[in-house]
């Protein structure tokens, strides 16, 4: 298995989540399933053993056929948080990556940089044209994930999420491959 290492600040790696990683990955989301499920559903769909491993098996045939991936961040050497291209259209160019963290690794910009690393792999290596970022409106840290990777906030689909009983709005965010190229995700 590959590690990327996501910068000198600390020891934080990107790597691969698999099937078979489903008891670490499930301890990861005990300890943040609150913190998780504020805005998106990934803990309801990985409360326990058989659940985790089912999910995990879903982006492990998305990636075999090339329409998703899926990497954890590990922060010395304990799993916590991901990322992932939820939709990739190799045929149209356009992928569409997310993320969570749990509460303990948060405000240190492992999102972003971990992001960073999906972003350059779509344009360098896969050649795609178009990376959406879909937020909830009111999840500010994902939002000002967007922002720092210099995105442009393409709108809002108002009302259009029913999340645990409420309405919540979607931004939709992008960047596109010579946006990137030309700035570097935001960082000039």
């Amino acid at each position: 298995m590959f590690a990327i290492s996501l910068g000198d600040e600390d020891d934080a790696e990107l790597r691969p989540l698999e099937p078979w990683q489903a008891e670490e990955f499930l301890a990861h989301m005990d300890r943040g399933r609150d913190y998780i499920g504020r805005y998106v559903g990934l803990p309801d769909v990985t409360n326990d053993l058989a659940a985790t491993r089912k999910w995990l098996q879903v982006f492990a045939d998305k990636a075999a056929a090339d329409t998703g991936r899926l990497y954890g961040i590990w922060l010395d050497d304990r799993l916590v948080g991901g990322v992932m291209f939820r939709v990739f259209d190799s045929a149209n160019g356009t992928c569409e990556a997310g993320c969570w963290l749990e509460p303990g690794a948060s405000g240190r910009g492992l999102v972003t940089r971990a992001v960073r690393v999906l972003i350059d792999w779509a344009f360098d290596t896969r050649g795609m044209h178009r990376v959406e970022w879909h937020v909830a409106s009111e999840n500010r840290p994902s939002v000002n994930v967007a922002k720092r990777l210099g995105m442009t906030c393409d709108g809002v689909l108002r009302g259009n999420d029913l999340y645990k009983g409420v309405r919540q709005d979607t931004e939709i965010w992008s960047v596109l491959a010579e946006e990137w190229r030309g700035g570097r995700g935001g960082e000039g």
